[in-house]
């Protein structure tokens, strides 16, 4: 059953150039719905904000976002969920500068700030991690994350994935869910995506809760029994 409430929780979803609007708009008008907090974050490039376009190929004008947050000034530990937003928003955050005078090497893509950010997220099983549609592209570089994995993503990146160890599972939802990792094939299924990762927060915060009444119990019995 999802929840009516997350309880003041913060969610934190990257996003970069090439953006989908609807699928941005979904996370914060779904996520306020349920009284969680959403924080739009990328790199800033050492400036106080930075504007962001969205990708349009129907014609249309490109919509912006301005974001004020960069991921490596927060903790990663402070959010319930980590959502890495669709289309190329994963690709364009993967960039990674090679140390000055020195030739690029295979290792020096683990060094994105981004996929550190994420890798760090992906370390602590109390953080539901989502990723939309091409977001699991953040993870490639560290492929022992993606290891045995089981995923959906879009058939565009499905070969990298693979590649990566991610095991893909068809769904008729387009979402699969892996413990505290959510995916989803598209931008179209970004309803039950965010239902998917509302779900796992919940489970993940009861099984803390109950986690912690037990250790208080039992710290309480055996402070009386020694007494």
């Amino acid at each position: 059953m999802i929840p009516r409430s997350l309880g003041g929780k913060k969610i934190a979803v990257l996003v970069e150039s090439e953006f989908i609007p609807e699928e941005i708009e979904a996370y914060q008008k779904r996520f306020s719905q349920l009284k969680a907090t959403v924080h739009l974050m990328s790199r800033l490039w050492n400036q106080p904000s930075v504007r962001f376009f969205s990708d349009e190929d129907t014609g249309n004008t490109p919509r912006t976002i301005e974001v004020n947050i960069d991921f490596q000034n927060v903790d990663v530990n402070e959010y319930a969920a980590v959502i890495m937003s669709a289309n190329y928003t994963s690709v364009r955050l993967r960039y990674f500068e090679p140390q000055p005078g020195q030739p690029v090497s295979a290792e020096q893509v683990r060094t994105s700030p981004a996929v550190q950010f994420f890798a760090k997220a992906m370390a602590n099983p109390k953080i539901v991690k989502g990723a939309l549609c091409h977001g699991l592209w953040i993870l490639t570089p560290m492929p022992e994350l993606l290891k045995d994995r089981k995923v959906i993503c879009h058939e565009v990146v499905l070969a990298d994935i693979l590649n990566a160890g991610g095991v893909y599972v068809p769904s008729s939802s387009g979402v699969v869910v892996d413990g505290d990792l959510v995916t989803g094939r598209s931008r179209h299924e970004v309803e039950p995506f965010i239902d998917a990762i509302t779900e796992q927060i919940q489970q993940i915060s009861t099984a803390t809760n109950l986690f912690s009444t037990r250790r208080t119990n039992t710290s309480v019995s055996r402070v009386k029994v020694a007494s």
